[in-house]
């Protein structure tokens, strides 16, 4: 009964106005409108307008959580539900390998670094500040120079789910049996060649090092 009330309410919204270009059930409780002029609103069930759609957790209340987020939405988003899975449990399988960081955040922005040229100008090290070189990271979004905002409210709130849910639930856990590499489909990179196949999961290939 909810969600025909719902769709009643999307619908009465879009026969109601000229400026709505169509509105949905966007997820659970919410209605997303998507006006023609390009902006987008949400509408909870209880009628109140939002601006976007509320994010899960932030970064400082739930700083791994987010980072995690952050590497599917960049790394996935347009990926299916098992693809984007795929790539949260390769970082959970290096944050439990000796050979990577040990926390979530570490592994995602795992790269060289190199000091802001400002702050190499005052002689206090203490006000360092650095940044990861550009394109020479593990995870490409995190060094390519763009900005790392989520711009898709509900790629970014899937990706917040599929987080949280395989970080607290084990939920997805271990779809690439231990992988702690993939790349694209459509590329064919040299590094490989030197590890096992383990086989492709939406639009990612994936493998894990060799026995020894």
């Amino acid at each position: 009964m909810r969600f025909l009330m719902k769709l009643a309410i999307a619908g009465v919204l879009v026969v109601t106005t000229t400026l709505v270009a169509f509105a949905n059930v966007s997820n659970g409780d919410t209605i997303r409108l998507d006006y023609k002029d390009g902006t987008t609103t949400y509408i909870k069930d209880d009628g109140t307008e939002l601006p976007a759609l509320p994010e899960l957790y932030t970064e400082d209340n739930e700083p791994e959580l987010y980072c995690l987020a952050m590497n599917i939405y960049h790394e996935s988003r347009s990926d299916n539900l098992a693809g984007q899975a795929a790539v949260a449990d390769v970082v959970l399988n290096r944050v439990n390998d000796k050979r990577y960081p040990s926390t979530i955040c570490k592994v995602v922005k795992q790269g060289p670094v190199r000091e802001s040229w400002k702050t190499r100008q005052t002689p206090d090290p203490t006000d360092a500040v650095f940044h990861p070189v550009r394109h020479r990271c593990q995870f490409s979004w995190w060094c390519d120079g763009k900005d790392d905002v989520p711009k898709q409210p509900m790629a970014w709130r899937k990706a917040q789910e599929i987080a949280y849910h395989i970080v607290n639930s084990d939920l997805f856990r271990g779809i690439t049996e231990g992988s702690t590499h993939y790349h694209a489909t459509y590329v064919d990179p040299k590094w490989n060649r030197s590890m096992l196949e383990m086989g492709r999961i939406g639009e990612h290939i994936f493998y894990k090092s060799l026995p020894k």
